[in-house]
């Protein structure tokens, strides 16, 4: 997975744009059965920070950057929209999307990260859920991709419990903590083949 403020193909500009163009953008509250999905807020940036610490998870994402950029990406300041998870109150990751507006290639991508303490419970491909029926239903979009490490395994079957199929591997796509290049797996998933969760309602 490729962090946000790593400026690859996800810290596009027209998720940012929208925002310059509308007004700040107003993000809602999304929930689901278990998974609620809210704006940052005070003390955020810290907790992720040692989450992306945690071995779990910077196997995939890196040791984490300082959390000042941290809360900087929660704030919109590298074009994405950054949702914190939260599960029982309590800080669990964190998901986030990037929207391209291209008119004839309109998408938006899905990324996401949960502590190791909220991992193979099923939250994983709950807020991805969550988030996929937002963007289609609220948001216009007809085709989601997502880009797990093409070894990942625990990710693609959770994608996969969602409606995301595999497409083809990305060879040497991302660099990884030991400074060698890996694969990636592009997924994508179309409107009608969300397998979407009881909805919590938006905030």
């Amino acid at each position: 997975m490729i962090p946000a403020w790593h400026n690859g193909h996800k810290a596009g500009s027209d998720t940012a744009g929208r925002a310059a163009i509308y007004g700040r953008f107003v993000m809602p509250t999304l929930r689901g059965p278990r998974v609620v999905l809210r704006p940052g807020g005070p003390g955020d940036a810290e907790r992720l920070h040692a989450i992306r610490a945690e071995p779990a998870v910077s196997r995939w994402w890196n040791e984490p950057v300082p959390v000042d950029e941290i809360a900087k990406d929660l704030d919109g300041g590298y074009g994405d929209v950054v949702f914190v998870v939260e599960v029982g109150g309590d800080v669990a990751g964190a998901i986030q999307y990037y929207e391209e507006n291209e008119r004839d290639y309109r998408h938006a991508s899905i990324d996401l990260y949960l502590g190791e303490r909220h991992q193979r419970q099923g939250l994983g491909p709950e807020a991805v859920a969550v988030l996929a029926a937002y963007l289609i239903d609220k948001c216009g979009h007809h085709r989601l991709t997502i880009d797990p490490a093409a070894d990942n395994a625990a990710a693609i079957r959770a994608y996969e419990r969602v409606g995301f199929r595999a497409v083809g591997v990305m060879r040497r796509y991302e660099r990884g903590a030991d400074g060698s290049w890996h694969d990636g797996l592009l997924m994508d998933l179309l409107a009608d083949d969300l397998v979407r969760v009881q909805p919590g309602g938006t905030g």
